[in-house]
């Protein structure tokens, strides 16, 4: 079995998309943790925090279905070094974000929202062609771990940063790092997909989104599959209460970046110690199941009790558990799609999470003033779990161990 140690050392070109990876990753909670402590202080108010986090999720979600057809269509590494470019002129346009223009905070994550949606189809699609085939395991998992990485980094080093800096400085740092994530990708050698049959007609867009949801149709594993993270996506309604949190427990900027970065911990580690069972097919459904519930359980434990290190064990606990999630998901689509639909599946994958995420962040918004922060994260543990058995309960009778179906032919041939 190949240690994540030795792809990291031995495949040039997996760990420069890896690197890009982790700057790209640490931009964004370097920017969003500072953002949302400040949006209440110039308002007065958590709804612009909740917002923000939606238009960052809904942008993406919405986007999905078109960015990942251009993933599967056009060179990869150009799509993923544009994206750089944009999101840095999104993060740029923050600097702009004052008492008065609280508003600008909303377009410029659209910009970077934006930018996200062509970036991560392309990563994620790109990243089998970069590892051969006994890489694989040790490469999800190393893979897996780079937003848990620098959500630890990002949002830890942001908290500090603004608490010392301000967060402008923030914002320019993370303008530094993306165009430093844009140069990682240029070297980046091995061909990011699988030569296509320029014989063929291109497929119109909305044709070849087509394809791709019948392919996930037909396919109940499949379905099984990108409709797994959708329960932490429902759940993910408590970022927005981070910061309120931790003016709960007096502990200001500091204690929001720490509970983003136990988060980021959590989601760091659980790839890692799951990538024994990414050996293990058979374990990949049951484990499935079990991460969600997991996650469910820690904010529930997390609505009832009053100690913030205590609090901080919890969540960490629960994105172990959706970092797991993550990954052993990712894993289990790239062994059922060809290379030919991979953008788009993962992009439809992505969409039902993002979605979910969006409608959660949603409904806290239209609470958040009102009700208090535990009930808010015990309603948000609540849907996920009950998510996860009714998840559970449909694919029962699912097994990741017979032979991948034949793809579906492709109308354009």
């Amino acid at each position: 079995m190949t240690s994540t140690l030795s792809v990291l050392t031995g495949n040039r070109s997996f760990r420069n998309l890896f690197l890009a990876e982790l700057v790209v990753f640490g931009a964004d909670w370097f920017v969003m943790v500072p953002l949302l402590v400040l949006l209440p202080q110039l308002t007065g108010s958590g709804v612009w925090g909740a917002l923000v986090l939606a238009v960052d999720t809904g942008v993406v979600a919405l986007l999905l279905p078109y960015t990942g057809t251009i993933a599967d269509r056009f060179d990869r590494r150009k799509i993923m070094i544009a994206a750089n470019v944009a999101a840095l002129a999104g993060v740029l346009l923050l600097l702009g974000v004052r008492a008065g223009t609280a508003w600008l905070a909303l377009v410029a994550i659209g910009v970077v929202a934006v930018a996200k949606a062509f970036y991560s189809p392309a990563a994620q699609a790109a990243l089998p062609n970069v590892l051969e085939p006994h890489e694989l395991a040790a490469g999800n998992a190393v893979a897996g771990s780079a937003w848990g990485t620098m959500t630890v980094v990002g949002a830890s080093l942001g908290g500090v940063l603004s608490t010392a800096a301000g967060p402008y400085a923030c914002f320019w740092v993370a303008a530094v790092g993306l165009a430093l994530a844009a140069g990682l990708a240029t070297r980046i050698r091995r061909p990011l997909q699988a030569p296509r049959d320029t014989d063929r007609p291109a497929q119109r867009t909305w044709s070849a989104v087509g394809e791709a949801l019948g392919y996930i149709g037909h396919r109940p594993r499949v379905l099984a599959l990108v409709t797994v993270k959708s329960a932490v996506g429902l759940g993910n309604g408590v970022l927005t209460v981070f910061p309120l949190l931790a003016g709960v427990y007096g502990v200001g900027p500091l204690g929001a970046g720490l509970l983003f970065a136990v988060r980021g911990a959590g989601a760091l580690v659980g790839p890692i110690l799951m990538r024994r069972v990414l050996t293990n097919r058979a374990w990949l459904l049951p484990g499935l199941a079990l991460s969600m519930s997991l996650y469910g359980l820690s904010y529930l434990g997390t609505s009832v009790v009053r100690w913030f290190p205590l609090v901080l064990l919890l969540v960490f606990v629960a994105h172990f558990a959706g970092g797991s999630n993550w990954v052993m998901s990712n894993f289990a689509l790239q062994g059922e799609v060809p290379d030919r639909l991979r953008g788009r599946v993962f992009a439809t994958d992505m969409m039902l999470a993002t979605l979910a995420i969006s409608v959660s962040q949603l409904a806290v918004a239209l609470v958040v003033d009102a009700v208090d922060e535990r009930v808010v994260l015990a309603g948000c543990g609540l849907v996920t779990l009950v998510y996860a058995v009714g998840w559970r309960i449909a694919t029962r009778r699912l097994s990741l161990t017979d032979p991948v179906a034949e793809p579906v032919p492709d109308p354009a041939g």
